[in-house]
C-alpha cells in the first residue's frame, strides 16, 4: 500500500470516529430536548443517533479490515454488531409507536419545535458533508463497502428531513399531528435502516453494493 492509499484509509477512519462523536452528541442533546418540550419526533430521532453510534462503531472496524485486506469478509464483530444494529432500530420503531397512540389518545402537542428546526438543518448540513465525503475517499480506494457506507447516509438526511419538515409545520401553523406524523416517518426509515442492517449481515446486496460474507 503506497502513502496516498494509507492517507485515504485513515481519512476514512477519521470521518468514521467523527460520525460516531457527532451521534453521541446529537443524540443526548436531541433527546433531552425532544423530552423536556415532549416532542416525540425529536426524541426518537435522538435515539436513532445512538443506534447510528453502534452502526458507526462496526463501519470503523471495517475500515481496519479492509486498510489491511479488501478482499477480506466480515468479522464476526461486524456481523454481531448489524444484528444489534438492525435490532435496536426495530425496537425504535415499536417504541415511536406507542408514543404516536399514546399522542393520539391524550391529544398531546408538543411544548415548542424550535430545537428541531435547529437540530435538524444542522444534521443536514453535517450528514450531507459526511456522504459526499465518504464517496470521494471510497472511489479514490475503489472500496465498494465505503462507498455503500456514503451512500446509507442518505438515509440519515432523509431522517433529518423528516425531523424538519414536522417541526417546521408545527412551528408555523401549529398542526396538532405535525409531530405525530414525523414520528411515523421516522419508523419508515427505522424499519428500512433495519432491514438493511439484517440484509448487510447476512451478505446480501445493500445500498447499491454487494457485501461478502465470512464462510
Amino acid at each position: 500500500m503506497d502513502n496516498s492509499e494509507a492517507k485515504l484509509y485513515k481519512q476514512a477512519y477519521w470521518l468514521s470516529l467523527f460520525t460516531i462523536g457527532y451521534n453521541i452528541i446529537e443524540g443526548i442533546v436531541s433527546i433531552l430536548l425532544g423530552y423536556t418540550d415532549e416532542t416525540l419526533t425529536l426524541f426518537g430521532f435522538g435515539a436513532d443517533s445512538f443506534i447510528e453510534v453502534m452502526s458507526g462503531i462496526g463501519i470503523a472496524i471495517m475500515i481496519l479490515r479492509i486498510k489491511h485486506n479488501p478482499e477480506s469478509h466480515k468479522s464476526t464483530f461486524e456481523i454481531k454488531a448489524l444484528k444489534i444494529t438492525g435490532t435496536a432500530f426495530y425496537l425504535l420503531s415499536v417504541g415511536l409507536l406507542a408514543g404516536i397512540v399514546a399522542n393520539l389518545l391524550m391529544h398531546h402537542k408538543p411544548e415548542t419545535t424550535l430545537w428541531g428546526i435547529i437540530i435538524s438543518t444542522i444534521s443536514i448540513v453535517v450528514m450531507v458533508w459526511l456522504m459526499v465525503t465518504k464517496k470521494i475517499i471510497g472511489k479514490k480506494l475503489n472500496s465498494e463497502p465505503i462507498v455503500a457506507d456514503a451512500n446509507c447516509t442518505k438515509v440519515c438526511v432523509y431522517m433529518s428531513l423528516v425531523l424538519l419538515a414536522s417541526s417546521l409545520i408545527y412551528e408555523l401553523t401549529g398542526f396538532a399531528y405535525a409531530d405525530v406524523i414525523g414520528a411515523a416517518g421516522l419508523i419508515y426509515f427505522s424499519i428500512s435502516e433495519g432491514k438493511e442492517a439484517f440484509e448487510k449481515a447476512s451478505g446480501k446486496e445493500c445500498c447499491g453494493n454487494n457485501w461478502p460474507q465470512k464462510h
